[in-house]
């Protein structure tokens, strides 16, 4: 005999939602994110019930909402779930979707709905659902009325089953379940008899082996696989010596692992490795003796641009922001392999391109004549050399607040094994000119998908709660674009620095051609908010520090606090920062002859 949960009891929409939830527990889910309102009662009630198993975090915003659960499945690797009423609420999860489907972050969106009889009359509160986010999730579906039939029951927890699959293989991503409910919404009786389930419905029969599913779903890599199933390094890359590795965009779940691949096959090779800022290889350094983190500076200058044209590339995960590298590779046109597991064209340039739908720790690697020297990666080591040395100086004389040494600086303070995450605009390129390689492990996050500003502030929240003391590095822009993720702060768990570049607009803007035309620049363009931050903090009880030079800046990033909201801002010149920019990228790298 089995007491079902006492809530469930009540009616058929209550036993619905429990079911569901109960399967979503089984499964490994650790945190649901609800937004209040009326449809969606039934589940919010349910997940309610399954705490502490399920976290279960209510925040107001739906937009701010859906980022924070794309933070924090980034966090943990696994699904969030991401419930909210009927109506336009849903349509403020787009952005989230589009994001978590283009950087393959698992989401598992649960939209409550009127039922079939309360569409197309002008019910209130009701939109058309189906098909809401097109063909951003992975999958996508309505599930059917609730029922009490046993049958009913299992139906609902295979699909709940498919959905927790879909959002992790074959590749991750969003997946949307829209939820029809019926009046009553509260746990009031609705005249469904459920007495019976007492005698019929078995718990250990009813979840067998639902945990054992999930064992399935993680990709395998190297440590899983034998010998003879590593992919075989082909023949002509060993022959091949002015080839290039491109470590580009990445956020895999075991950066040291996935540096140390890139590493072997680099050694191996003997070819350098051009590592995009956001690749985990530029903060696992030591791994790498080949590593090349100043290229969209040495192409600048085009006598080295020419001199060091390669005729291969492999590219793993996706091609660096840098404009730099992505035209000389076009006017270059070497062959070019991509290795990535997606399913996804990972090549917007259109080149000579084979993908290897591998992980790059599937590649086997081969030892090598040590004797072995290339001229041509000697040739890269010594640019890389000179023009590291050359910013080094440049930033570490100094003094003034300015823009871009705040990513130089950042990459050399934070705390080891540090989450960060680098809002987009200026913020990423900043760093991918300037961040220093190093060897502290510092975790990199950013929304690089659809490469947007909205959610900054949430999904670092995500990736900040529950996790290590945590830091975010932003424009004023993009945090006031999302302000809203500060609601969450009495919901957050851990601690988030936000190191605030408050230029007042849009600096990213003033880098291109269209900075020159003002009338209109600056009011539709550098848009200048004129916003005091110190206030906006008091507003939201949270603690505001202006930052005037780069050894307090120093002291307050290491160590970090383990509580709380905090931003450090940062006040420069948005004009004398694009000037800086605009004089010194191309010059770094003018004088450097190889």
């Amino acid at each position: 005999m089995f007491d079902l949960m006492p809530i469930a009891y009540r009616n058929v929409n209550q036993l619905w939602a429990y079911i569901l939830t109960e399967t979503l527990k089984r499964l490994g889910l650790t945190c649901a994110i609800i937004c209040p309102g009326s449809r969606s009662t039934p589940l919010a009630i349910a997940f309610a019930q399954q705490v502490p198993e399920i976290e279960a975090i209510s925040i107001l915003d739906e937009r701010s909402a859906a980022f924070f659960a794309l933070g924090q499945a980034k966090a943990i690797g696994r699904p969030v779930i991401l419930v909210c009423t009927s109506g336009t609420a849903g349509a403020n999860f787009y952005s989230a979707v589009i994001e978590a489907s283009y950087s393959h972050v698992p989401l598992l969106i649960l939209t409550t709905d009127r039922p079939p009889e309360l569409r197309d009359c002008h019910s209130g509160q009701t939109v058309d659902q189906l098909r809401l986010y097109g063909n951003y999730p992975n999958w996508q579906t309505e599930l059917a009325l609730p029922s009490a039939d046993l049958g009913m029951l299992a139906y609902l927890r295979q699909t709940v089953i498919h959905s927790w699959e879909r959002a992790q293989t074959p590749t991750k991503g969003p997946v949307h379940l829209n939820i029809p409910f019926r009046d009553p919404l509260a746990p009031l009786p609705d005249g469904t008899d459920l007495s019976y389930l007492q005698s019929q419905f078995h718990p250990e029969n009813f979840f067998a082996g639902i945990a054992s599913t999930t064992q399935f779903l993680i990709p395998h890599t190297s440590t899983t696989l034998s010998t003879s199933s590593l992919f075989p390094i082909p023949q002509e890359w060993k022959e091949c010596d002015r080839g290039i590795i491109i470590a580009g965009v990445a956020q895999p779940s075991q950066p040291e692992e996935y540096c140390k691949a890139i590493a072997q096959l680099s050694q191996t090779l003997k070819w350098p490795v051009l590592a995009e800022g956001l690749s985990p290889a530029r903060n696992y350094a030591e791994l790498n003796p080949y590593l090349i983190s100043t290229y969209d500076l040495i192409l600048r200058n085009q006598q080295l641009a020419k001199q060091l044209a390669p005729e291969m590339v492999i590219q793993v995960g996706e091609m660096p922001t840098s404009k730099e590298l992505r035209t000389w590779i076009d006017a270059t046109q070497p062959r070019r392999w991509v290795i990535d597991p997606s399913d996804q064209n990972l090549d917007p340039l259109h080149g000579r391109t084979t993908h290897l739908r591998i992980f790059v720790e599937d590649i086997k690697a081969e030892k090598r004549n040590l004797s072995f020297s290339s001229d041509y990666l000697q040739q890269w080591c010594d640019a890389e050399a000179k023009v590291r040395l050359v910013i080094d100086q440049t930033m570490g004389k100094i003094d003034e607040i300015i823009e871009s040494k705040a990513a130089w600086l950042i990459s050399q303070t934070l705390p080891p094994g540090t989450p960060l995450f680098i809002a987009n605009s200026m913020p990423v390129r900043d760093v991918e000119y300037f961040w220093k390689p190093n060897n502290l492990g510092v975790r990199s996050h950013f929304n690089r998908g659809a490469n947007g500003i909205d959610g900054t502030l949430s999904t670092a929240l995500g990736i900040a709660h529950r996790q290590q003391s945590s830091v975010m590095l932003t424009g004023d822009l993009a945090l006031l674009h999302d302000t809203n993720g500060f609601l969450i702060r009495n919901k957050f768990v851990g601690h988030l620095t936000i190191v605030l570049i408050n230029n007042n607009g849009g600096g990213i803007f003033e880098m291109l051609p269209i900075a020159k035309f003002d009338p209109p620049f600056e009011e539709f363009f550098g848009t200048p908010q004129d916003i005091d931050f110190a206030q906006l903090c008091a507003t939201y009880n949270v603690q505001h520090e202006l930052i005037t030079s780069w050894q307090q800046l120093q002291q307050k990033l290491n160590p970090l606090p383990t509580q709380g909201i905090r931003v450090l801002e940062l006040l420069t010149n948005r004009k004398a920062d694009a000037k800086w920019r605009q004089e010194n990228l191309r010059i770094f790298a003018t004088d450097i002859v190889i």
